[in-house]
């Protein structure tokens, strides 16, 4: 494991939690929270809903998703994790450590695990990165609420065209650009959006003959603004 982690030390200066943090030093804060490395395959879960959430995990390769789904088994797409992203912090940080929600694996992934507790717990070797670490992990928390709060402004629109609108416009914003990929296929956008399939791609192609838009698979154009 000791070697595995070596592998990754590199890669893991580039993950915002470790921003500040290199070589022997990162090694060390590995060792100090007790980091480990797992491995899940694609459609795999790595959290279930009700699981008990003692370690955050960092995306090391790959594409995880936090997903909700109800008592009729309809899945809702939460939020899309990428490559050096976290995920699971919001429950690992709280007195009931359960999560409401289920995190899946969408391709092969590789995930590296600190325990939450050796995070916001200065050890007694006295780590001097271990305060940096403390405020990366806060920034990197609330930086996933404002995500979450984005979401439900989305999701909150009244129909499917001011949903896709909404989801759009926040994406050129964040790539600084009209023109843009998104992470999520036309099934996983439905899921996030939540809203139906075949409808997203009926209102997508209809907002195409209106000039507002143009699209290749999951590449975007915004040809007109969608609000006056």
């Amino acid at each position: 494991m000791k070697d595995l982690l070596k592998n990754y030390r590199k890669f893991c200066e580039e993950i915002p939690l470790f921003a500040g943090m290199k070589g022997e030093d990162l090694l060390s804060l590995f060792e100090c929270l007790r980091a480990f490395i797992k491995t899940y395959e694609k459609d795999e879960y790595i959290v279930l809903y009700n699981d008990s959430v003692e370690c955050v995990g960092v995306l090391l390769e790959g594409t995880v998703h936090m997903i909700k789904e109800d008592l009729r088994g309809n899945k809702s797409i939460l939020a899309p994790i990428e490559e050096k992203e976290l995920f699971g912090e919001t429950f690992a940080c709280g007195a009931d450590l359960t999560s409401t929600v289920a995190f899946v694996a969408t391709t092969p992934v590789k995930v590296l695990f600190v325990h939450f507790d050796k995070v916001m717990h200065a050890c007694s070797r006295s780590c001097i990165f271990h305060h940096r670490l403390i405020e990366n992990m806060v920034s990197l928390i609330a930086r996933k609420n404002a995500l979450l709060v984005e979401k439900l402004d989305i999701t909150s629109k009244r129909t499917i065209r001011e949903k896709i609108s909404a989801y759009l416009t926040i994406q050129a914003q964040k790539n600084k650009s009209t023109s843009f990929t998104i992470a999520l296929g036309r099934l996983e956008l439905a899921d996030y959006l939540c809203t139906d399939r075949s409808a997203l791609t009926r209102e997508l192609n209809n907002m195409k003959k209106a000039g507002l838009i143009d699209f290749e698979k999951n590449t975007f154009t915004i040809l007109e603004p969608f609000y006056e």
